[in-house]
């Protein structure tokens, strides 16, 4: 059994789509983030980044301990070599993997995060960094668009770095950006979108959260936008 600490977002639908994929068995632990759940102690002793997701997977490889792992490119790494699915072994394959898998932790998930914020939740608009953030997220839109314009999925065959990625691509219209813009890119999302897996994980996210989509209060961003190094 793997208790996954979840929030539906970017970072928790990967490890979802993950999980759906190879059929482990799994329970989810909601962590509303707008409500502080990301600052319990309990929570923190498993994730000390006080960012969800985190799993603790009860059943480990080695048959020792209970095993926990937080930051989302590291639990689908471990998961990964847990099932021996979606990353490959021979090393050349692995790290043509894994180099787009820490793209998007290093570039495509902050950029697009940053977007999000000036575009979307900042208090004041303003126009330089919305300008900024959606050049660059357009600009990681068409590195991705290129390296698929040859192949189906980013490493070739299906693995965690197409798992990484699109749920970064989902809200691509509030990111400013045209999927048209991008052929290749809108055909391997099309394709990753139609995976029965895919759309079971993507069916969490509401009946964990029944307000997905809608606006955050005033509270909530305090709470999301507002931490220092005290909290």
């Amino acid at each position: 059994m793997i208790d996954l600490y979840y929030w539906p977002t970017p970072n928790g639908h990967k490890v979802t789509m993950f999980l759906e994929e190879v059929g482990l068995t799994y329970q989810v632990k909601p962590i509303n983030i707008g409500k502080g759940d990301q600052f319990a102690p309990e929570f923190l002793a498993i994730a000390p980044n006080n960012r969800m997701p985190a799993i603790v997977d009860h059943e480990p490889a080695d048959g020792g301990s209970p095993i926990s792992v937080f930051e989302s490119g590291a639990i689908l790494m471990y998961l990964a070599d847990k099932t021996g699915r979606f990353l490959p072994t021979e090393p050349r394959d692995r790290y043509d993997v894994l180099q787009w898998l820490f793209w998007q932790m290093g570039g495509l998930g902050p950029m697009a995060g940053q977007n999000h914020h000036f575009s979307i939740y900042a208090p004041e608009k303003i126009p330089y960094a919305i300008d900024r953030y959606v050049k660059e997220t357009g600009r990681l839109y068409g590195v991705l668009d290129r390296r698929l314009a040859d192949r189906e999925f980013i490493g070739g065959e299906y693995s965690i770095a197409d798992m990484a990625a699109y749920p970064w691509i989902v809200p691509h219209q509030n990111q400013g950006q045209a999927l048209e813009d991008f052929p290749h890119l809108q055909r391997w999302f099309n394709k990753i979108k139609a995976r029965p897996a895919t759309v079971r994980a993507y069916e969490i996210g509401p009946k964990i959260n029944p307000t997905l989509g809608k606006p955050i209060d005033e509270d909530e961003k305090k709470i999301l936008f507002g931490q220092t190094h005290k909290r």
